[in-house]
């Protein structure tokens, strides 16, 4: 009777002292896992090498800028080079992410994660250093352009050395893409093989010999390049003497990026053909076109004269007085540069004819006080046309 008590308590101290041990171990395993816890993540990447303040891809661009600042202006020549090293730089950076896409390029490399930021400024620094060094051999500024790319590879610690194409290097990345972009850019219309002349494109009108009185012309709704003895372009870069070339009349035809195709007729956007001088629906829109080219030419020579008021649109306008007023003719020179303007900003053959209103040329400062007559006035718009006469020069 007695022993039963005893092994009944004896049955109960074992029991608590189980119970006991499983929530000792219990509270030592969720201690030690904590589950209401995120698992920890990887271990953080030791800094990295480059600690500049600006990316790498800005400072390719503004090295591309400094190129395109040095060389002739030629603006769509240009605009067509800053997309292109943009597309090398975002497929360098697209291939080393799961998901992006690449423009040109569609290849995706596998590297660990820690070494992804330096692996992405390597190949974006070949593959723009590649296509920069092919577009600018040959411009206006070449050695400075070229010695600025080298420099900022030296900067960046990259050997220009490394030429090869082959590997998942990002070295070999990035020159694999630059080898893309500058295929697809000798196939895109621009005619880059040479020098981006307009295959097909000849003036129809002789060259205007801005330093005579006298005007050949034989259709004065299309452009007439003119002839000066100094050039200078909007950059100040000293050119030779010559004849002025028209720029891009081809490129409606260049692939395209920014703006839909320019379809057969190399237009992307087509706002109707301009006024035209002896068409019986817009001969009076053309002239009073013309009239403000003149008098915007003009304004600040007549501002300094004590005579020669600028003629009204009455005399222009004046079938009479074209065909008897030799100061009538001269007008169709800014005209003309107007043409080619709007010409190379809308991708319109230059042959599309003037339009003062599409873009309206800067006033220019007049050579003489003494405006007396309407033949000074031809006079200032020659003076206008060598000033500005490197706009139609073409070039990189």
């Amino acid at each position: 009777m007695s022993s039963r008590p005893i092994a009944s308590r004896t049955g109960a101290r074992v029991g608590a002292a189980a119970l006991a041990a499983v929530v000792l171990v219990t509270g030592t395993v969720l201690a030690v896992t904590r589950p209401w816890e995120p698992p920890p993540g990887p271990p953080p990447c030791p800094p990295a090498a480059y600690q500049a303040t600006q990316s790498v891809a800005r400072r390719w661009d503004d090295a591309l800028l400094d190129a395109i600042r040095r060389a002739l202006p030629n603006p769509p020549v240009h605009a067509r080079n800053l997309f292109h090293v943009s597309v090398a730089m975002w497929d360098a950076w697209a291939a080393y992410d799961p998901t992006a896409m690449g423009y040109l390029f569609k290849e995706k490399l596998n590297v660990d994660r820690c070494d992804v930021g330096a692996a992405r400024n390597e190949a974006i620094s070949y593959a723009a250093y590649r296509v920069l060094t092919a577009r600018f051999i040959k411009a206006v500024g070449a050695e400075q352009s070229l010695s600025e790319f080298a420099d900022l590879m030296d900067t960046l610690s990259y050997p220009t050395s490394l030429t090869t194409t082959d590997g998942d290097t990002p070295a070999a990345v990035g020159n694999r893409i630059a080898k893309m972009v500058l295929e697809y850019g000798l196939a895109d219309g621009s005619n880059e093989a040479n020098g981006y002349a307009a295959p097909n494109y000849k003036p129809v009108n002789p060259p205007l010999v801005v330093a005579l009185p006298d005007i050949r012309i034989v259709d004065p709704n299309r452009w007439q390049p003119l002839q000066v003895e100094f050039l200078l372009s909007q950059n100040g870069v000293v050119l030779p003497s010559g004849v002025q070339t028209a720029v891009g009349p081809h490129w409606g035809h260049v692939t395209s990026f920014a703006i839909p195709p320019g379809g057969a007729e190399g237009v992307p956007f087509d706002p109707g053909p301009p006024p035209r001088l002896g068409d019986p629906t817009t001969d009076t829109l053309y002239k009073t076109q013309a009239l403000e080219v003149i008098r915007d030419s003009s304004l600040r020579a007549t501002r300094r004269s004590t005579s020669g008021p600028v003629p009204s649109a009455r005399t222009l306008l004046d079938p009479t007085a074209v065909t008897a007023t030799p100061a009538i003719r001269r007008p169709v020179g800014p005209t003309r540069r107007t043409s080619c303007v709007r010409a190379t900003s809308t991708g319109r053959s230059p042959s599309s004819g003037p339009t003062a209103r599409t873009r309206r040329p800067r006033r220019v400062i007049g050579t003489s006080s003494r405006t007396r007559s309407l033949m000074r006035l031809r006079q200032i718009c020659g003076s206008a046309a060598r000033v500005r006469s490197s706009i139609g020069s073409s070039g990189t």
